[in-house]
This record gives C-alpha cells, sequence and structure tokens, in this order.
C-alpha cells in the first residue's frame, strides 16, 4: 500500500487506546483508553487533524463506548453497562449477573437496530472464558455467544447478513451468518486463522464494500482482507500494538487506528516512541460507514 500517508494523529498517548468509533452526525471521534480508565471525543480540523479533544475519566477500566442516538454515550465497563450524558455525568444502566468473577468488557460496538454489543474477557486470559453480550433496547442484558478467550472487533457486512468477530485468544477471525428477522449469529466459521503464538487479530472495521480492515496486536500493522478472508495487503505502522481500526473523517476515507503501548519497556518504547497514539492513515481508496447509534431505553 505504498500511496498511504501515515501520520501521528492524537498529540498524547494513551496506555491502552482501543476502539475509534466515527460519529457521523457530529463529525467526532471517539475512543477509549482501557488502562487509562478515560473516553475520548475529539472533532477535526478542517485538514483532518485532531482538534478539540474532551475527555471524560471513569472509576474504572473501559472496553468500549458508543454514541446514543438521544445524546451522550454508552460505554462498556469492567462488568456494567454505563451511560455518560454530554456533561460527563455517569449512570449505571445494567450490570452482569452471570459472568464469571474476574472478567471484564473488551471490545464492542451497536448494531443497525441501536442494540449495543461488547465482549468480555478474563482479566488473566484465562481460555474460554470470555463471552458476546448485548444491551437491549429495553435496557435488559442478553448473552448471545460464549466460549471465547478475548473477543474483539465486532462488525456486520453492509447488507446486515454477516457477522464478524476476532478472538484474540485463539489467533480466529470468525464469520456468523445472521439471521435477519432476528439479527441473531448462527453457523460460525473460521475465516482467517492467525499462526499462534505470534501477533494477534485485535479489532476491526468493515468498509462500505464490504472488505475487513484488521488492527494486528504485536503485529505492526492493519490487514486487510476480502470478505471471504483473502488477503489483500498490509497497512505497515510504526508500533507494534495495532489495537483497532474505523473509517471517518470528512468523506469517510481516513482510517483511524488506535495503538497501545502495554507492558513495553524503556527499550521497547525508544523503538516506538508513538505507541499508544492514534494514527491516521490517508490514501487508502477506501470508505467506511459511521458506527451505529445506540436507540435503546436511558435514564431520565
Amino acid at each position: 500500500m505504498s500511496d498511504t500517508e501515515i501520520s501521528v494523529w492524537s498529540p498524547e498517548p494513551g496506555l491502552l487506546s482501543e476502539g475509534p468509533r466515527w460519529h457521523e452526525q457530529r463529525q467526532e471521534l471517539l475512543w477509549v483508553d482501557i488502562l487509562g480508565r478515560k473516553i475520548h471525543r475529539a472533532t477535526l480540523t478542517g485538514d483532518g487533524q485532531a482538534g478539540r479533544i474532551d475527555t471524560v475519566e471513569l472509576d474504572r477500566h473501559v472496553g468500549v463506548v458508543a454514541p446514543v442516538a438521544a445524546g451522550g454515550y454508552v460505554a462498556a465497563a469492567v462488568r456494567a453497562f454505563l451511560f455518560v450524558d454530554e456533561s460527563g455525568t455517569v449512570t449505571e444502566l445494567a450490570c452482569l449477573t452471570d459472568a464469571p468473577n474476574g472478567v471484564r468488557f473488551n471490545d464492542g460496538a451497536c448494531d443497525e437496530r441501536g442494540r449495543f454489543w461488547a465482549g468480555t474477557m478474563a482479566y488473566d486470559k484465562s481460555p474460554g472464558v470470555g463471552a458476546l453480550y448485548r444491551l437491549e433496547l429495553d435496557g435488559s442484558i442478553s448473552t448471545v455467544l460464549t466460549g471465547f478467550t478475548i473477543p474483539n472487533g465486532i462488525g456486520w457486512s453492509p447488507d446486515g447478513a454477516v457477522m464478524y468477530l476476532n478472538d484474540s485468544g485463539a489467533g480466529c477471525l470468525y464469520a456468523f451468518d445472521v439471521d435477519l428477522a432476528t439479527s441473531e449469529p448462527r453457523n460460525r466459521r473460521t475465516l482467517v486463522a492467525f499462526e499462534q503464538p505470534g501477533p494477534a487479530p485485535d479489532g476491526l472495521t468493515i468498509d462500505d464494500r464490504g472488505d475487513i480492515w484488521v488492527a494486528v496486536y504485536g503485529g505492526w500493522a492493519v490487514r486487510h482482507y476480502s470478505p471471504d478472508g483473502k488477503f489483500f495487503g498490509a497497512v505497515e505502522l510504526p508500533v507494534a500494538q495495532a489495537t483497532s481500526c474505523a473509517f471517518g473523517g470528512a468523506d469517510r476515507g481516513t482510517l483511524f487506528v488506535t495503538t497501545g503501548r502495554e507492558q513495553l519497556d524503556g527499550q521497547a518504547l525508544a523503538r516506538q516512541p508513538d505507541a499508544g497514539r492514534l494514527f491516521r492513515v490517508a490514501g487508502l481508496g477506501a470508505h467506511g460507514p459511521g458506527c451505529n447509534l445506540y436507540r435503546g431505553t436511558l435514564p431520565k
């Protein structure tokens, strides 16, 4: 991908920056710092650089955030779904009751129906402990899928007929058929298997053509795949821990990539001083949709 232009976008690094979401209606980029317990939202300048950045600090690790159609944001943090209003006030919406001890929410996203999906993982990364949950429109929680290690990077094909989900622990990108009447996933299959031990698939995004862009943790890259798992190429990064990605910007043609600096020592940071920052990738010739909004019940 020689025609691409890669630049550092965020002024400050996070410990584990994750989950970029482009809010098309507000022309804002959202992301979290999981270990830093922060939610960020930023406007863009005319040339696509970071403008004003507003930050909400939480009292717990936060895995993912999504905008709410009525205003504010929902977040999945440790074992709870939270609502964060425009002033930064945090209200707990619902809490997991059937999850094992020692787990936290990780990645997630809203579907086209406006429901908020989020996966859990064990803090010690125990195999098979993770699950995929969904915050319904009425505020209840449904357990959708179980048996994962680190569920990551959920996304849907443009027609909604296929759901994609990474398991970083298993090193697999899975595809599921979606029942269009109920939006429930079924018929899991492995689309891409990453050689393990080694770099792992982390967050992902789907572009307007249905292609899949996968951030590879430990792989120094974002990889580009066809809907059937054919490898097209990679965007090489100057940092190892690519965590997630999303298209955004005025024409939705810029790929924003979150990265981490988790457990990097001084020697590693000297080699990759921008670890933990967001990167901006232009010139890919691809565009992606803005994120779906949560449309469920909220506290009054």
